[in-house]
């Protein structure tokens, strides 16, 4: 105890014989108000979204020590303080239609805190990019593409680079995957391969507000949730005649077929089942064929192009399936096995045709063809992955860590 009496008591003795003026930067900070200016100032103007943000010191006899910028959320602006202590420009742009709450600290030539708290706001974009995600939420097969479609075009290469980033694809358990630009307007995600079966993925948008480029900003975009089901994949060898079905690796049926005759073949390729019809028309002119050529309506159809190529029951090919390939372009079986087959698959599943003479299918025209498209080459439709731009992200430019 005597020890540490006789350490504390030298300092307490030196505390004790201090003397003169206080220590300005002790004192309780003033109004700043009159030693700064900032662009946003002026009675109902907001502050203009495509121009950086600007705090000045008035006069010679004050400096600004430090300024902090933050949004609604608390995410910080970045910015440069002059040398001088003159002025403070923020370096990336604000977003549009955007609360914000500046705070400048500022000091006299005496030394003197000061302090300056202003609440701002930004106006309101004049064009907006609205993005629709699909398909709709629900459960699907684990082929199915994550698709992003815009309300304008965009084919400035950093401007795409600005919305690809913003457009965040999530799943669990998680995979890598990548968007691809169908066109100016269409964007397909999807992973290297299938989806895990049982997963859980999320689309969501970072885009609002974001200014894109060319007085273009970011708008509202509803978040996507879907899951799949097992991995199910239906495997169809128009060399055979046979379609082998497999859930999650392991065969569950195989199915005798007919596929396209000559002329008509079937597209080789993976596909996925876009849409299920009970009962669906067919006719010969909906493929060139002649007004009386056939007319007739097929049950348990599954869709998997748009141009009408369909997994279907067709009664009237029995003895051809499993032989020949007989039909003008669809899969065709027995009345039993297609109302199997329709009952057991579901939108985003798998199906692959092989040995077909026909054409392969095309990756995007057609419905979804995206996994004929491979690997290397999808990452180079994306303005991120591809090495198109390299574009600020769009975090920087909404000025806000990415979510």
């Amino acid at each position: 105890m005597l020890t540490c009496a006789l350490l504390v008591a030298p300092l307490i003795a030196g505390v004790s014989g201090c003397g003169g003026s206080p220590d300005p930067l002790s004192a309780k900070p003033y109004d700043a108000a009159d030693q700064i200016s900032f662009s946003g100032d002026g009675a109902g103007r907001k502050a203009d979204p495509d121009k950086p943000l600007e705090v000045t010191a008035k006069g010679d006899d004050s400096r600004i020590t430090d300024v902090t910028a933050t949004d609604a959320a608390g995410r910080y602006v970045r910015g440069e303080l002059a040398e001088d202590g003159k002025h403070w420009r923020s370096t990336v742009p604000l977003a549009a239609g955007a609360h914000y709450t500046l705070k400048v600290s500022t000091e006299d030539s005496n030394g003197a805190p000061g302090r300056r708290t202003v609440d701002f706001s930004t106006s309101s974009a004049r064009r907006l990019l609205k993005v629709t995600f699909g398909p709709k939420a629900g459960e699907y097969g684990v082929g199915q593409p994550i698709t992003a479609k815009l309300s304008r075009p965009v084919k400035d290469p950093s401007a795409r680079a600005v919305i690809e980033r913003a457009l965040k694809v999530d799943s669990r358990p998680a995979v890598e995957g990548v968007w691809h630009w169908v066109d100016s307007r269409n964007l397909h995600y999807r992973p290297q391969e299938y989806w895990p079966a049982h997963a859980t993925i999320t689309a969501h948008s970072n885009l609002k507000g974001i200014r894109i480029g060319g007085g273009l900003y970011g708008g509202d975009a509803k978040s996507l949730r879907l899951t799949t089901g097992d991995r199910l994949e239906a495997l169809t060898d128009s060399g055979t005649h046979q379609m082998t079905v497999k859930r999650n690796g392991v065969p569950i049926r195989t199915i005798p077929i007919t596929t396209g005759m000559p002329g008509f073949d079937t597209r080789n390729g993976i596909k996925v089942v876009l849409a299920k019809e009970s009962a669906v028309r067919m006719t010969g002119a909906s493929i060139g064929l002649g007004a009386g050529s056939y007319d007739l309506m097929v049950y348990w159809a599954a869709r998997v192009t748009k141009s009408g190529e369909y997994v279907h029951a067709a009664p009237w090919s029995t003895g051809s399936q499993g032989y020949a390939n007989v039909s003008h372009g669809c899969t065709g079986m027995s009345t039993a096995n297609a109302e199997w087959f329709f009952n057991t698959v579901r939108l985003g599943d798998i199906v692959q045709v092989v040995n077909s003479n026909g054409d392969d299918m095309a990756a995007f025209s057609n419905g979804y063809g995206d996994w004929n498209m491979a690997w290397a080459d999808w990452r180079k439709g994306s303005a991120v992955a591809g090495g198109q731009s390299d574009a600020t992200p769009a975090d920087s430019a909404r000025l806000r860590p990415q979510v």
